[in-house]
């Protein structure tokens, strides 16, 4: 499937969704592509997962900023590879270093760098670990098996989407609760 049809056919996905995370996160390696940057040459020339480049383009063109957040040891690598493929200034953050916090470090330099919260995020990776982690920091995180494909969009479009409707059921339920009691807080400082 080529570029311009995986755009379309992401376009029609994203279309479908009233409101879009305001920042996608990418890993690299075995999410954006196929292998460890680490284990390459920057002379050579490397490729994209097939489905990679018509979803960032997508969200690109639906106004939707995208980030990077890859432990790679090899940043360099990493930097020249997205210059090779020309999707380097796609991108509103870069962090690529390595770090034993799964990728909390990532987040909260990205969430620093963009002021985007971090609940408005969607993150693509392929290691569990970093899901568990930066879900536990309210991205919406979602584990890829053999790369960024529409059908992992699409989950995780459906997954933020649900995400924040709960969010949203959950603060009205906080502001009708303190509503029907607005003394409560008063009560609080009074004892003090």
């Amino acid at each position: 499937m080529g570029d311009e049809r995986v755009k379309t056919e992401a376009l029609q996905i994203i279309g479908a969704f009233q409101v879009l995370p305001r920042l996608v996160v990418f890993d690299l390696d075995y999410t954006l592509w196929p292998f460890y940057c680490e284990c390459r040459s920057k002379r050579e020339m490397p490729s994209l997962y097939p489905h990679a480049k018509g979803i960032l383009y997508a969200l690109k063109d639906k106004g939707v900023d995208l980030a990077i957040a890859s432990r790679s040891p090899t940043a360099d690598i990493a930097k020249t590879f997205l210059d090779k493929l020309s999707i380097k200034p796609m991108f509103v953050a870069q962090e690529i270093f390595s770090s034993w916090t799964h990728k909390t470090d990532h987040f909260q330099r990205i969430h620093s760098r963009t002021g985007v919260p971090i609940n408005s995020m969607l993150f693509f990776d392929d290691e569990n670990r970093n899901i568990q982690a930066v879900s536990k920091m309210g991205a919406t995180s979602i584990l890829v098996d053999k790369g960024i494909n529409l059908r992992a969009l699409q989950e995780g479009l459906t997954r933020f989407s649900e995400n924040l409707k709960t969010t949203e059921k959950n603060k009205q339920k906080w502001l009708k609760k303190f509503s029907q009691n607005p003394n409560s807080s008063d009560k609080m400082h009074r004892n003090d």
